[in-house]
This record gives structure tokens, C-alpha cells and sequence, in this order.
């Protein structure tokens, strides 16, 4: 007897597996309104026969998943977001180029539709990430953070046109990039609030926040997983994000 889904399983075995998600501690970067992971051992193999460990994090720490809830009240907590959206053909917007020649760069709607150009219309339904590279810094938090000489921090992030765009006009489903926020440092200065995360939670669906490897994944053909536990009424929690490639 056959078993379809079975040998659905077996040939994505023989696909590339890659791993989005940075391995977390209690020394990583992290927004800096937040504590840092505690963690002890409460029991250990020697002593107790088994081994057993109490971590102390926030639900927004290392690679992790932001649910509507996090930024917009009334909308959906971390356990009603459905198992199929969590698996989506994923997309990647590869401006590592332009993010290394200038730390606060922007990713608009121009610059997308400028992709498009060259490489096709962005799929309705799709996961669509902003490949910039900026998880090769971790973990170095001095390298990672990017302050300059008054505090300031300086990393990339996603235009509030080209938010609107993707999920608008393209009706991707959602979005995901490899640093603290949404929205570029410069701009969260300058709005005085997170104007980009608050317009795509908004939109009443979820996003991944510092992902890696995304440099190891062609510009479609990928499928992304975003696997977390089931917390109840949460905002977000850490996540183990990956993908298969062809």
C-alpha cells in the first residue's frame, strides 16, 4: 500500500533543507527594551537523572514571529494564526548590494517594481522576504546594532510604499527580513513610531524578524516554514524558521 503524502515526504527529503533561524542565548542582540534570555539548569544527567533547563525570555526574542496582536489591538494572537499560512512559496528580495553601500537604506516601491523588471511579477499568496544581509553581523550586537557616535542606530528596513505594495497591489500573504524591525533605523527617528510594522500587522496577518541564510535561496522556488510553539494569547514567540529549495 501506498501512502501519497508519505512519498511527497521522502522526495522533499531529497530537496535542500536551509536553516533561517539564528541559535539564541543569553548574549545575542536583541531590541534594547528588552532583557536579555536567563537561563539556569535545574536538573542535570549526573546528579538527577535527567536533564532539565528554566529559560526566562520575551516572546519577541532572536528569530521569532510577530503576530497581528503585537502592534494592533483586537486582532488575532500568535495561537489563531491557521497551520497554512505558516507554509508559504516564498519570495527573495536580494538588496544586499545596496544595503552594503549605505547601512540606512530604504527598500520602496520603486525599488520593487524596479525587481519586477528583471525578474516577474511578485506572486499573489507568497511569503516575500528583504534579503540584506545584515545577519552575517550576528552575533556581534556592536557590529549588529550599528550605533553611531550619539546612539543612534543604523540598519535597513522596509518603505511604508513598499509595505502597501507587496500586500495591496501584490496580495502576498506575508513578509519577513533579517533584523530588529520592520522599518529602517532612520525612519523609525523620523515618524517617532514603527510605522511600517504597524501597517502589516494591521493588515491583520504575521511577519518573521531576524532571519538568516537568506543568501542560500534562489529568488522563488523556496517554500518557507514558520514553526513556533502555541502559547496561548501571545504577541509573537521565538520561531524555527526554515525553507526547502528545489
Amino acid at each position: 500500500m501506498t501512502y501519497p503524502l508519505w512519498e511527497q515526504l521522502e522526495q522533499l527529503k531529497t530537496a535542500t533543507w536551509v536553516d533561517l533561524t539564528h541559535t539564541f542565548d543569553e548574549t545575542i542582540p536583541c531590541f534594547s527594551e528588552f532583557e536579555r534570555a536567563k537561563v539556569s539548569t535545574l536538573f542535570n544527567v549526573a546528579d538527577d537523572g535527567f536533564y532539565v533547563q528554566n529559560w526566562n525570555i520575551v516572546t519577541q526574542y532572536g528569530t521569532h514571529i510577530d503576530a497581528p496582536i503585537h502592534f494592533v489591538e483586537k486582532t488575532r494572537y500568535l495561537h489563531e494564526i491557521d497551520l497554512k499560512e505558516l507554509v508559504l512559496p516564498l519570495v527573495i528580495l536580494d538588496f544586499s548590494q545596496e544595503v552594503a553601500a549605505d547601512a540606512d537604506f530604504i527598500l520602496t516601491r520603486d525599488h520593487i517594481k524596479q525587481w519586477e523588471t528583471e525578474h516577474g511579477s511578485i506572486e499573489p499568496g507568497t511569503f516575500v522576504a528583504f534579503r540584506s544581509d545584515w545577519s552575517k553581523r550576528w552575533p556581534d550586537i556592536e557590529h549588529f546594532e550599528n550605533k553611531d557616535a550619539e546612539g543612534q542606530l543604523h540598519l535597513p528596513g522596509w518603505g511604508l510604499d513598499a509595505l502597501q505594495y507587496l500586500l495591496e497591489d501584490r496580495q502576498v500573504q506575508s513578509i519577513g527580513h533579517e533584523t530588529f524591525d520592520t522599518d529602517a533605523s532612520v525612519d523609525v527617528v523620523k515618524n517617532g513610531d514603527i510605522v511600517g510594522e504597524r501597517y502589516v500587522l494591521g493588515q491583520d496577518t504575521y511577519q518573521l524578524e531576524l532571519l538568516t541564510n537568506l543568501d542560500q535561496l534562489p529568488t522563488r522556488g523556496a517554500i518557507i516554514y514558520a514553526i513556533s510553539p502555541k502559547p496561548n494569547k501571545a504577541p509573537g514567540f521565538p520561531v524555527r524558521a526554515f525553507a526547502i529549495k528545489p
